[in-house]
């Protein structure tokens, strides 16, 4: 993927908008990828903190990444006996 030039999350759009270092423009709707990948509150609370606290690790996930991998991995169901 080319260089992240300038990454935030738009609360008006609920989309993360991306501008790449030779001026791609990029909007990632995020309600649409919450419905697509997330099963749990769990799993939308983690995709949550990612948009409002590291945007730019949120758009390389789900730009690069494996969200259903992701998630999996940081929202185990643990019982708690």
């Amino acid at each position: 993927m080319r260089k992240i030039v300038f990454c935030e999350f738009n609360m008006d759009t609920t989309c993360v908008e991306l501008r790449l270092e030779d001026g791609t423009l990029l909007s990632i709707d995020c309600t649409a990828v919450e419905n697509e990948v997330a099963n749990s509150m769990y799993q939308r609370s983690e995709l949550d903190y990612l948009i409002y606290n590291d945007p730019v690790a949120y758009a390389n996930l789900i730009l690069n990444g494996d969200p259903d991998l992701y998630l999996k991995a940081v929202t185990k169901k643990t019982p708690l006996d």
